[in-house]
């Protein structure tokens, strides 16, 4: 291994072009591949701007042309040389027009062969990727990007300094107020037995920040939240994070919808049509039975209820009669594109979402097929046509049960079979905001209620009066951003009041001094005078995901942790040492979970 000694690096690899022919540069990087044909030897060279190719000439430095013969996948090199046309052009390469002819070269570190191909869309498993992570960030896509999210951050920085938000920081180490996810907790060594507990998002700390008169707060903010993963969620997440003072739902819209904008034209070069489209809750679940509803495509929820009403079939009458519905979803010339068995594993899909069943109609040329045939009357079949639009041809696709596990089933069934009949235009991105959510849900484990958003979502003025008499249909002054099927971001009116929010939290179960226990801070600030606010945050992770046309947040984090919440490459979670444990006055009990 050599040393830089006084060499400077120049350029960067990637940056290299014909403008630079006939000067001396050096360059660093990662041997990218090597090819020797005897008398001509080269080396791409890698670092994260690109690559730039390495030439070497036998007939020129015999010393230069052995070592650079020695140089294998990985090693570490820095190569000073001159800017030259290439013989041969690579049309594919970005600098594909010229080369380095190269006068000297450090090998500053050499490498074992890694465990794969450091190359663009890796077909290695996301274990063995994971488990080498370091590895795996040297590939050209990784680092596109992190490159992406570092100008997601760029922009969020700029734009909203530019409105006149102040970047404040709040603590990691807070007061556990469970409601929701589980909290981290972190034990206190200098109060034994006491915990703090990490953010599972900084609400609290930015609601205070209004009422200390900071106007307008934002911060790129670490949350932590201990609750199951999945392909778009982690443990440890990233929001941009954001609240206003003295606003409504609108003016808290129309400052995201200007930073929305300018994101996606500085970053993809997407020009967004603003104001966008505001769809109410109770809407989006009945079109798109999900409330973060994919508009690119059709398959929209079609209530056929009232239709089937009293009809022979069971099934769907006994659904409309204890309350629930019976919805379909029509797949234009879907009659021959589905056969029996492609129709059964449609039935086992929605099964997943709780749906007993799934019932199907194909209205073929001359003859209509249905999973209900027996029951299916000329008048019923008339009546379900006449409400659903559906034509020859078409396939009916029916779920019949209590609405949620119809708005569920259905509508993961709309997006699976828009995938499927590939009706999703690439590169098409549709954005609209989803309001006037539910404030409160009911939790039948719980056997309460439960707030939809967070505790601290204010209610509509008009359905305060409903908070005593009928909870479950207040609505709240909350709102949502969808793209493309994916919540990016939420956020709410909050409640600014004190007497307010202790009614919120009786509502939820909460005593009076069960309430000051948990949120005695913040009931007490609002007694001080707390402004009317509101804010939203942005999941930043999902955010880059969508924008770089990636399906894996894991894609999108430099060191992601696995289903299980650990992370391969360091080996965490992991037991400590029976000291630390003790300091902590901490005992663990091994066989409890």
């Amino acid at each position: 291994m050599e040393v830089l000694g006084n060499w400077k690096r120049t350029h960067m690899c990637g940056e290299l072009s014909e403008e630079n022919i006939g000067q001396t540069v050096i360059v660093m990087g990662w041997a990218q591949k090597y090819r020797n044909l005897g008398s001509l030897l080269f080396i791409d060279l890698r670092d994260r701007s690109g690559l730039i190719q390495l030439s070497f000439d036998d007939t020129t430095d015999q010393e230069l042309f052995q070592k650079a013969s020695e140089v294998r996948s990985e090693y570490v090199l820095a190569a000073k040389g001159e800017v030259v046309r290439r013989a041969s052009v690579n049309p594919d390469m970005k600098t594909g027009m010229i080369e380095i002819k190269t006068k000297e070269l450090r090998i500053l570190n050499k490498a074992q062969t890694p465990p794969f191909a450091i190359e663009e869309n890796s077909n290695v498993k996301e274990e063995t990727r994971l488990k080498f992570r370091y590895l795996d960030l040297r590939r050209p896509d990784i680092q596109q990007i992190l490159a992406l999210r570092h100008n997601v951050t760029r922009v969020a920085h700029e734009y909203f300094d530019s409105q006149g938000f102040w970047e404040i920081e709040t603590p990691y180490l807070t007061k556990s107020t469970p409601e929701g996810a589980r909290d981290y907790l972190v034990p206190s060594r200098v109060n034994p037995g006491s915990f703090y507990a990490l953010p599972q998002s900084p609400q609290l700390y930015k609601q205070l920040l209004m009422a200390s008169g900071m106007d307008r707060y934002m911060q790129i903010a670490k949350c932590f939240r201990d609750e199951d993963l999945r392909a778009d969620r982690q443990p440890e997440f990233t929001q941009i994070d954001l609240e206003m003072s003295f606003v409504d739902q609108d003016d808290v819209i129309a400052v995201n919808e200007g930073f929305i904008k300018q994101l996606f034209h500085q970053i993809i070069g997407v020009e967004i049509e603003t104001p966008l489209r505001r769809i109410p809750y109770q809407q989006a679940m009945e079109r798109y039975g999900s409330d973060k509803p994919d508009t690119r495509f059709g398959l929209e929820l079609i209530d056929v209820s009232e239709a089937v009403a009293g009809c022979e079939f069971g099934v769907f009458s006994s659904a409309v009669a204890s309350g629930g519905s019976v919805r379909a979803i029509c797949v234009e010339g879907g009659a021959e594109r589905f056969s029996r068995k492609e129709l059964d594993a449609l039935a086992e899909f929605v099964k997943t979402y709780r749906a007993k069943g799934l019932a199907w109609i194909k209205l073929e040329e001359g003859a209509v097929k249905s999973s209900f045939s027996k029951f299916l009357s000329e008048e019923l079949q008339a009546s379900i046509l006449q409400r659903t639009g559906a034509k020859t041809g078409d396939l009916l696709l029916f779920v019949a049960d209590r609405n949620e596990i119809v708005f569920a089933a259905l509508g993961a069934l709309r997006c699976h079979l828009a995938k499927k009949l590939d009706l999703i235009e690439p590169g098409r991105y549709d954005l609209l905001w989803v309001t006037d959510f539910p404030l409160l849900e009911y939790s039948e484990e719980e056997n309460r209620y439960v707030a939809m958003h967070h505790p601290f979502t204010a209610p509509r003025d008009e359905d305060i009066p409903l908070l005593e008499t009928n909870p479950g249909a207040v609505r709240a002054k909350a709102y949502d951003i969808v793209i493309n099927g994916y919540e990016a971001g939420g956020g709410s009116i909050r409640i600014y009041d004190s007497e307010l929010q202790q009614k919120m939290f009786s509502v939820l179960g909460f005593t009076q001094e069960d309430a000051w226990a948990r949120f005695g801070f913040l009931l007490e600030a609002f007694q001080y005078g707390a402004p009317p606010h509101g804010g939203m945050a942005y999941g930043l992770d999902r955010l880059v995901m969508l924008l770089s046309g990636n399906d894996n947040i894991k894609d999108v984090i430099a060191f992601p942790k696995m289903q299980n919440a650990s992370e391969l490459m360091t080996q965490a979670p992991a037991p400590v040492d029976e000291k630390q444990l003790s300091e902590l006055s901490i005992a663990v009990i091994k066989g409890q979970g």
